[in-house]
């Protein structure tokens, strides 16, 4: 009897987990950036490949907003989640946290909370050139209208659930508008206000769900660190300037080194999440070797050190393009991993440009052999080829010439050796040739 009541209660208690809800609970508290998509990338994809089946993934959102090549490719991968998807704004959601509270099915804020203020701006916080806030707008819009339209009760006109003109004023560097909570509900940018996620459950009818919070770790926040904008420029800087110094100096040395561990930095995070296209390393290889080959196999500069140049510049540029940028606008990743690889090429034309100048360490130019000129300035003594005018004047030995001794010419003397007997001093010679910083004479 005891027997059946225990497998009896194992089985209610089997059959009440089975119908529980469960929830995904992502925070994002910090800048949208690289790590910022890095944890909602592996977030969606702990979503979609564990065994267990959540209802609804749940974005905690507090953050003043980031890079806009970030929040797309996160407003992409949430758009096309096939699992229910929900933002809980806590405090802030301004810039390009305003456009992934739009790509979210649901949408709460705290009570003190705030959205909008969507202007694109540069690295000084100066707004952008207007394409880019018309280009902006336009991907505020389309994320608005992807949530369809509805028809309220007792009415018979269809409205945007959420109003894409609104989003798209969110944008405008004259008109940026933001929203407290109160002024959100109202127009239908949000469809609560919740002091907590428990009240955003209870307001999704799932109040007793089962809650799994997204738990960094250290390889998130390193993969997420290499993949930043100013991170990447830096390890450009040293690729490039690293092979640049190392093909004018020879051996396999310190640049060499330098320039294949930011290789292997730059790689990683895309490696390691298995977004690097096959080609990218191709292209890499090949622009290493065509350059070797221009340089010290081929004389002058012709069409391998151009392809070697193109392949490494696609090679970079590629490697940075967003995967989830080929389902939605390919041009703006492309142009934003551009000024990032050309803010790498400026860095490591100034750094190369210092170290192998008279300002910088011995120990660059000292080995930058191939970068130096061979001056007075840099403490290189030349040969004075003056002397060869002297050649056909006629002179006076001062000393014995037996064979090497003294000429005297218009009063200035000389270094001169003969080219056959012993001269006497006094006697009348005559400069036949300059050779090996030498005057040669014989008798006049």
């Amino acid at each position: 009897m005891k027997q059946r009541i225990f497998i009896a209660i194992i089985s209610i208690c089997l059959a009440m987990s089975a119908m529980a809800q469960r929830v995904y609970l992502l925070n994002i508290d910090n800048e949208i950036d690289a790590t910022a998509w890095r944890y909602t990338a592996r977030a969606i994809k702990e979503v979609k490949q564990s065994p267990q089946k959540y209802e609804l993934m749940l974005i905690r959102l507090n953050t003043y907003g980031g890079a806009v090549d970030m929040a797309d490719s996160i407003r992409s991968a949430l758009m096309q989640l096939q699992v229910p998807t929900a933002v809980y704004i806590d405090h802030n959601a301004a810039s390009a946290g305003a456009l992934i509270a739009l790509a979210c099915d649901s949408a709460f804020m705290s009570p003190v909370a705030s959205m909008g203020a969507a202007t694109v701006v540069g690295a000084d916080g100066q707004p952008m050139p207007e394409k880019y806030q018309s280009y902006w707008s336009s991907v505020m819009r389309a994320t608005a209208m992807s949530h369809g339209r509805y028809v309220p009760q007792g009415d018979s006109v269809a409205r945007w659930r959420r109003d894409p003109e609104i989003a798209a004023r969110m944008v405008s560097p004259d008109t940026a508008i933001a929203f407290t909570a109160d002024e959100a509900l109202r127009i239908g940018l949000i469809d609560g206000i919740a002091a907590n996620t428990m009240q955003v459950l209870e307001q999704l009818n799932m109040p007793n769900a089962e809650i799994t919070t997204f738990e960094a770790n250290t390889s998130d926040d390193v993969l997420g660190f290499l993949a930043g904008a100013g991170v990447r420029a830096i390890l450009i800087m040293l690729i490039i300037g690293g092979i640049y110094m190392e093909m004018h100096t020879p051996g396999l040395g310190f640049a060499g080194a330098v320039a294949s561990v930011a290789a292997i930095l730059y790689f990683m995070p895309m490696l390691i999440t298995g977004t690097l296209a096959p080609w990218v390393i191709i292209a890499f290889i090949i622009g290493i070797v065509a350059l070797a080959l221009e340089i010290f196999v081929i004389p002058g500069f012709g069409i391998a050190g151009i392809a070697g140049i193109i392949a490494l510049s696609a090679s970079l540029i590629g490697a940075m393009v967003s995967p989830s940028s080929f389902d939605g606008d390919l041009g703006t990743s492309i142009v934003s991993a551009s000024i990032i690889f050309l803010v790498g090429i400026v860095l490591a034309v100034g750094v190369v440009m210092f170290l192998t100048s008279k300002y910088g360490p011995k120990c660059f130019k000292s080995t930058s052999i191939l970068t130096l000129q061979k001056s007075i300035d840099n403490e290189y003594i030349g040969v004075d080829t003056s002397l060869s005018q002297m050649v056909g004047r006629k002179a006076k030995a001062v000393t014995d010439l037996r064979p090497a001794g003294k000429i005297e010419i218009n009063g200035e003397r000389y270094d001169a050796t003969s080219t056959g007997e012993f001269i006497s001093a006094g006697t009348e010679v005559v400069v036949v040739k300059f050779e090996a910083a030498s005057l040669y004479v014989k008798l006049a």
